[in-house]
C-alpha cells in the first residue's frame, strides 16, 4: 500500500516516539489536533485529511481515550529513514 510523503513524514515522527492528541468539541467530534514529536514539541504538518487517511489505513490507533500513536500495521508502512541525531 502506498502512502504519501505527507503520512509518511508523521509516521515517522510517530515511530520515534511522538504522539497525536485530539481535541474535541462537546458531543465528542474531533475537532482539531495537536501532534508532539518524542521530545514534546509541537510539530507542524498534520491535518484532518492526512489523520483521517492514517486511521482508515489502521496506522494509527487511540486506546482507552488517550492520544493516538503509531501502529503495528503503521510501522510496515513506515519506510527508515537516516536520523541525524
Amino acid at each position: 500500500m502506498d502512502i504519501s510523503r505527507d503520512e509518511q513524514r508523521v509516521l515517522h515522527a510517530l515511530a520515534q516516539g511522538g504522539r497525536i492528541a485530539a481535541i474535541k468539541d462537546e458531543h465528542g467530534k474531533i475537532v482539531d489536533f495537536e501532534f508532539f514529536s518524542r521530545d514534546g514539541w509541537l510539530v507542524s504538518g498534520l491535518t484532518l485529511r492526512i489523520f483521517s487517511k492514517l486511521k482508515a489505513k489502521k496506522a494509527i490507533k487511540s486506546q482507552g481515550g488517550g492520544p493516538y500513536r503509531i501502529t503495528k500495521r503503521g510501522l510496515e508502512l513506515v519506510r527508515s529513514q537516516v536520523d541525524n541525531r
